[in-house]
């Protein structure tokens, strides 16, 4: 399982899915009317470190962030 973690202004509690690459999750987050319009703006992590490949693959007890834009004034 893959752990998923919302991270900022996404109201949304930790997924635990059974995906493998990154573009499977954000097919997953497309579907989700909380997420859908989080796809595509957010940075990615997993295990900590950014992540910008579609298709990198994801392999049992990762943990994807997602990490919405952050504007300041």
């Amino acid at each position: 399982m893959i752990r998923v973690e919302f991270l900022g202004p996404i109201a949304k509690e930790p997924l635990d899915l059974d995906i493998k690459t990154l573009k499977e999750l954000a097919t997953v987050m497309a579907e989700d009317s909380q997420l859908k319009e989080w796809v595509g703006i957010c940075a990615v992590a997993v295990n900590d470190t950014i992540v910008k490949k579609s298709n990198y693959e994801l392999h049992s007890g990762d943990v994807v962030s997602i990490l919405p834009p952050v504007c300041g004034g």
